[in-house]
């Protein structure tokens, strides 16, 4: 009974350094935030938070961990609403898009992610999560003849690299038309696999 309590208090106590050191990731950037200001926000000791986390580089990982598979699984309930699989990839795709808009996720998953991480870890978590669920999109077109027989690893990244690339010019510009505007491109480039 006394184990079980303590396995609660731990989950909850890092749910919490997650939930805060999110809050604050998001408002400050990684660089602007200290481990100090992480445990005053949590409410907890910085032993607790070394308990739950080696260094602030492992909090931050794990905070992106999360977001993207909030992401991941926003992207994912929105193309498996459409009953076509052709109208999956696009809304998956302009889902992705449209979700990378978000300031938070920006901050946190597009400028942070790849600069606190490394480009090859970072990497490494988006094809864990957003490219894995584009992969296996294409593939199901593919199997239903919708799109035309090759080899799906190389598509997977290039289509992963080019919406990357947008998410991060999005996240950089204030042209109100930005996102109308690459969507329809995305479309076009889309329709061009067919």
């Amino acid at each position: 009974m006394a184990s079980t309590l303590r396995t609660q208090q731990r989950e909850e106590t890092r749910r919490t350094l997650l939930r805060e050191s999110r809050r604050l990731f998001a408002a400050k950037g990684y660089g602007a935030v200290g481990l100090s200001e992480i445990v005053s926000a949590a409410g907890v000791t910085k032993g607790a938070l070394y308990h739950n986390f080696a260094s602030k580089t492992e909090v931050f990982r794990a905070v992106l961990e999360q977001v993207q598979h909030e992401v991941g699984e926003r992207v994912a309930a929105a193309a498996d609403a459409e009953p076509d699989p052709w109208r999956q990839l696009l809304t998956g795709c302009e889902t992705f898009l449209t979700v990378c808009t978000d300031p938070d996720i920006q901050r946190i998953m597009l400028i942070d992610g790849p600069a606190v991480l490394g480009w090859h870890e970072w990497r490494a978590l988006d094809e864990a999560s957003s490219a894995r669920h584009l992969g296996e999109a294409l593939q199901s077109l593919i199997d239903a003849e919708i799109l035309p027989p090759q080899p799906i690893t190389p598509l997977t990244h290039l289509l992963s690299g080019a919406m990357n690339e947008a998410a991060l010019w999005l996240a950089g510009t204030d042209d109100p038309q930005a996102l109308t505007e690459t969507t329809a491109s995305l479309r076009r480039l889309l329709e061009g696999l067919r």
